[in-house]
């Protein structure tokens, strides 16, 4: 019997040397890398616990390719098929096969031999064999349907050839089990198991397992064919594989003693004297007061430190529930980016990180890109098998020529991005790990190797940051998400500066999996109901149980803000800004379509001049738009941060980008109607820090924090917000914010807006159900409230098209689990499509094209950390660019505005392809491979789809239709 075959050597592997191989690394997985939480649900459901769980694993993972043993699978290696037809194992060829082959894929194959196997050896019942077969089944990623498994039934000949040889077939395949049962020690066990009833979590995570084992067991770098591979005993050659793969151990957690005061001194850079916040201080008494970790939800105003204080908790929670790492999720990309110093700094100095090696990514689609992630992966190697003496490792290892020894290779306190942690399967089983809510999100679409996200998380603490960013279809999923993370009991924090009352309830429920759970229960801490404008707030649930709350006090910090309309039009707040800047001043201009950032700048750059007037928007090559980021922290961040703030008026125009994440500092803000929610993270970006004794060292004017609102015809008997912000987020979110804000606009009743202390009830008054506005507004509300609905219903019910089951009753096997999914399309643009809703747009990689025709890096580029020069670099297009020119030019990748989705899509797309590089596009260049190249003349011009195109390094991309077009 045969497992693996290599076309190109002959080399292949005998089923029982895989069989050996992959039980040998399950085991060792168990015992070395699954987190000790992940064991304990698995062993929890079983007559002895661990040690049956244990050998659970080991045995399914042994016996997973026991499909193998079948005339559809032998028959596909002539070579191979003829040696098994000499001992009686008679077969027809794969051509005489035909088609049929396929109803018998080797896993599907594998799970109904072992059902068969249990009912016939140890009279298990067939309801309850395929909750543990489904392993086997699905050990391809996706776990069989019903009708695959009643269509196998129907061809037996698949398994076993009709006549005297199906004797003989079935022979082999008993021996087989019988002895993967004696060799891996369950014979004595499965008589006990047949009335185990495994929950589906428990179910995900054995067939996860098999996968990962199975992988590491198939790679022929660690477990050589024969006949190369024959000559090593079985303790040799698994610890040769092992010493090769190296994979970091777990984080074991210990909770930290001492106050809240201690622990954060020492583990974040606190500037001297800082004390522990109010909420901060309540995080980490919540969580260890909680009686199991489950749902955390921070609810606290912008620049509280909601982020330290996740970390902090989550030190706490891995401790309690023995997680193994901590997964960071932020809304962006740049955010991620943003966050993973941020992570790295804890981690050096987090109690069991520090001194060990542990594996640590950055997830998502760029980030190999990052330069933070980057160096970390430049040190780890390439994945071989190593003598246990450690002769091989000089010559089997060596990144770019580099690190000579084993030490080095074997270093062994640092974090590092592992060489076999990495891809879109594996990367997220790292231990510590930041990224996009994709990535978090994906472990709820349908999707093959779902079971390895669900691994990946089910080890961690998840912290969500941002959560009031997300829509109702990003919900839809994340809700689904966080009811199999409280089945699995992971640990949740969930960091927002505002949440509607209901969103918070929602999200309550679908982790504790219960509907009533959405309110403090009797007997627990918070006897009564939460009102909805508490602020602060702290929200705690344990899987299945009742709500717990905190009411901290907001840190003595405040900030009053004088709100105020303005009329829209450029000449309007050019006017208004050349009054309030009379003195100087910083001031920041916030719209909700890059069109209007555009013009806007424009207007101004007349008024004020081109070195007065920045832009910053989500329309810039990557490069272009990490060093806006840079350049606004530097000129506008913290007054504690060596800086160049700029001494005389400067206005920043920007679109949503200046949102989140960015602790940047202005006197004056300008925003368009937006969201009250999100108008209440504009104004973080206001008088964020004191700059004097009462903000002295700001211009006399703008001593007091002032918002001017805009992006609306306020004349209007309703006010009508523009049409770009209509289509941004809908006209009844626009007209409820308006209407919240009524009392406190232009010396109304409750002017000025006091943060914290209005944020809650503004939030709530905005997304509740309750009338807000006039009464002549009532009408309008009316109406686009019905659009919202209709709206918000289409995006619920075209979520759930893809979107993951309900965790199933204990027992029921995963058949169909991913049934009528997307494939194998989770973490591309189709599948990042599917988790947000967003129409598919394109990404190019941005050149300059020369007058020669020849191609180059773009001219203004900046050098890298090593000074290594980025601009103009040379890229040849008969030759393969060098790996630094191609990581330079796709460091350049731009996502194309919404012009050229929908019907344009297809258009833009054939005249990208116009431009075909083999030796770019095809293989030969990782970084550049499959990519569509966007080439920029030297005057930053280009025409696509019917568009004009203009770059550069001050605007970033504008789009305007061509009018003949």
């Amino acid at each position: 019997m045969w497992a693996k075959h290599d076309r190109d050597t002959d080399g292949w592997l005998p089923l029982w040397r895989h069989m050996e191989d992959s039980a040998a690394v399950a085991g060792l997985l168990w015992d070395r890398w699954l987190p000790a939480g992940v064991r304990r649900l698995m062993a929890e459901v079983l007559p002895r616990g661990e040690a049956d769980a244990r050998a659970l694993v080991v045995w399914l993972t042994g016996v997973h390719d026991i499909g193998k043993a079948t005339p559809a699978f032998a028959c596909q290696v002539d070579l191979l098929a003829d040696a098994m037809r000499d001992q009686g194992l008679e077969m027809r060829s794969a051509k005489a096969m035909g088609p049929d082959r396929r109803i018998a894929p080797h896993g599907l194959a594998g799970q109904v031999l072992l059902g068969e196997w249990l009912e016939e050896r140890y009279g298990w019942a067939p309801a309850r064999t395929g909750q543990f077969t489904v392993a086997v089944g699905g050990h391809h990623g996706v776990p069989p349907e019903h009708g695959q498994i009643k269509a196998l039934y129907e061809h037996e000949e698949l398994l076993r050839t009709p006549g005297a040889s199906g004797r003989v077939w079935r022979k082999v395949q008993t021996e087989l089990l019988d002895a993967c049962a004696e060799r891996f020690g369950v014979t004595e066990r499965l008589g006990e198991w047949r009335t185990a009833k495994l929950p589906q979590p428990v179910q995900v995570l054995l067939t996860a397992l098999v996968i990962v084992s199975d992988w590491i067991a198939s790679n022929p770098d660690l477990f050589p064919y024969f006949p190369d591979g024959a000559s090593r005993s079985d303790q040799e050659r698994l610890a040769a594989a092992w010493r090769g793969l190296d994979l970091p151990e777990p984080w074991q957690a210990e909770e930290p003693a001492g106050s809240a005061q201690e622990l954060f001194a020492s583990r974040f850079d606190l500037p001297e004297g800082a004390t522990v916040r109010p909420v901060q201080e309540a995080a980490v008494e919540l969580a260890r007061e909680m009686e199991a970790p489950g749902l955390m939800i921070v609810e606290a105003p912008m620049g509280e430190g909601k982020t330290e204080a996740a970390l902090a908790v989550a030190e706490i929670f891995a401790a309690r529930s023995d997680a193994g790492g901590v997964f960071f999720a932020l809304p962006t990309m740049a955010t991620g980016n943003a966050m993973f110093p941020r992570l790295l700094a804890w981690l050096d100095r987090l109690p069991g990180v520090t001194g060990a090696r542990r594996s640590v990514h950055l997830a998502h689609s760029k980030a190999a890109l990052n330069e933070d992630f980057a160096g970390l992966m430049a040190r780890a190697g390439r994945v071989a098998a190593v003598d246990v003496d450690g002769a091989e490792a000089s010559s089997r290892w060596q990144p770019e020529g580099r690190r000579t020894d084993d030490t080095r290779r074997r270093a062994g306190a640092e974090l590092v991005a592992h060489a076999w942690l990495r891809g879109r399967k594996k990367a997220m089983l790292a231990s510590f790990v930041a990224g996009t809510i994709d990535q978090l999100l994906f472990a709820g679409l349908k999707s093959r190797h779902l079971a390895l996200r669900h691994l990946a998380v089910a080890g961690k603490v998840v912290v969500i940051d941002e959560a009031h960013a997300y829509d109702t279809y990003m919900s839809v999923y994340l809700d689904r998400v966080l009811s199999w993370l409280g089945a699995y009991r992971v640990p949740v924090v969930v960091l927002s500066a505002t949440l509607p009352a209901s969103r918070r309830r929602e999200l309550v429920e679908a982790y504790a999996g219960r509907t009533d759970a959405g309110m403090p229960a009797e007997g627990t801490a918070a006897a009564t109901a939460t009102p909805d404008d508490v602020y602060p707030l702290l929200t705690a649930v344990a899987p299945g149980g009742a709500p717990l709350v905190r009411r901290p006090q907001a840190s003595a910090r405040s900030t009053t803000v004088c709100v105020e309309r303005i009329d829209d039009g450029q000449d309007v707040l050019a006017a208004r800004l050349r009054s309030e800047l009379a003195d100087g001043g910083c001031a920041l201009v916030i719209r909700n379509t890059v069109g209007r950032v555009l013009e806007t700048a424009r207007a101004l750059r007349e008024e004020f001049g081109d070195g007065n007037v920045t832009v910053a928007h989500s329309c810039f090559v990557d490069l272009d738009r990490a060093g806006k980021d840079s350049g606004l922290l530097r000129l506008f961040g913290p007054p504690e941060r060596p800086g160049e703030r700029p001494a005389g008026r400067h206005i920043v125009v920007a679109s949503q980008v200046a949102e989140q994440s960015l602790d940047v500092d202005f006197d004056l803000l300008v925003s368009d109607l937006c969201p009250v929610d999100l108008l209440l993270q504009r104004m973080g970006r206001l008088h964020r820090h004191r700059r004097g004794q009462d903000q002295a060292d700001r211009p006399e004017r703008l001593r007091t924090a002032r918002c001017l609102v805009t992006g609306a015809d306020w004349a209007a008997d309703v006010p009508a917000p523009v049409r770009g912000s209509v289509a941004v987020y809908g006209r009844y979110a626009l007209l409820r914010s308006a209407a919240v804000l009524l009392p406190h606009l232009d010396g109304g009743p409750r002017r000025p807006v006091e943060l914290p202390v209005d944020i809650s009830p503004l939030v709530q008054g905005a997304y509740g159900e309750g009338p807000v506005g006039p009464d002549h507004w009532q009408d309008v509300l009316k109406e686009a409230r019905e659009q919202f609905d209709r709206h918000r219903d289409d995006q619920a019910e075209r979520a759930a098209v893809f979107r993951l089951g309900d965790v199933g009753k204990a027992g029921r096997p995963l058949f169909g689990w991913v049934a009528a999914g997307v494939g194998d399309t989770d973490d591309t643009r189709t599948g990042r499509a599917q988790v947000r809703d967003s129409r598919d747009s394109l990404e190019v990689v941005v050149v300059q094209q020369r007058g020669d025709g020849s191609l180059a890096t773009l001219p203004w580029l900046g050098p890298d950390r090593k000074g290594r020069q980025r601009a103009g670099v040379e890229l040849p297009q008969d030759a393969t660019p060098t790996p630094f020119a191609a990581r330079t030019a796709a460091s350049c990748g731009l996502r194309l505005p919404l012009q050229f989705s929908g019907p344009v899509l297809d258009r833009a797309i054939e005249e990208l392809e116009q431009l075909y590089l083999p030796c770019w596009q095809g293989k030969n260049s990782p970084w550049l491979a499959d990519q569509l190249i966007l080439p920029l003349g030297e005057d930053g011009r280009a025409r696509l789809a019917g568009f004009s195109l203009h770059y550069s390094p001050e605007d970033g991309l504008e789009v305007i239709r061509d009018p003949d077009d």
